[in-house]
């Protein structure tokens, strides 16, 4: 599976969305709607930019969350973390975690990335305390940056709670 069909392979099953209902929904004719979604969750088709986005909205998330980075191995994290580095000044932090175990964690040397990691450090916190679901969590994620709040300082532009 590629990233790309995983990710949207996740979501469309978080949707409770079939492959057919899908691909219907996207514009494919329905006899082989569920085959074309098939063959993007699969890998064996890449969609192009334009379906990219046509997806994402029938999914109602971010095109943005459905980009193919190849980031899931270590060494694309490892990458992807020496290219934040020329721009947000990471530093390397010794820690521990719950356990005790000596782990090494980043800080950024930007206001507006700890502003975004603090908000997300909360809603990680609400899920851990039950004050939020993971439905809601993973709502919160799908559709980040609409669904940000600034840890409560305004209404987010998108609803992501189940009040």
């Amino acid at each position: 599976m590629s990233i790309i069909g995983d990710k949207i392979h996740r979501i469309r099953d978080f949707r409770g969305m079939t492959q057919k209902q899908l691909g219907v929904a996207v514009g494919f004719d329905e006899k082989s709607a569920d085959v074309r979604i098939a063959q993007y969750e699969s890998g064996t088709r890449t969609p192009k930019q334009a379906l990219v986005e046509k997806i994402a909205e029938v999914l109602d998330v971010n095109p943005r969350f459905l980009a193919d980075d190849e980031i899931l191995g270590a060494e694309g994290v490892m990458m992807i973390l020496f290219e934040l580095d020329e721009h947000y000044h990471i530093s390397i932090q010794d820690c521990e975690d719950k356990g005790g175990n000596s782990r090494k964690g980043i800080c950024f040397g930007s206001i507006l990335m700890t502003d975004f990691l603090s908000e997300w450090q909360r809603r990680k916190k609400d899920l851990a305390d039950g004050k939020i679901s993971k439905a809601e969590y993973t709502e919160w994620k799908l559709n980040w940056p609409k669904t940000t709040d600034d840890c409560g300082k305004h209404e987010p532009s998108k609803e992501w709670r189940n009040l």
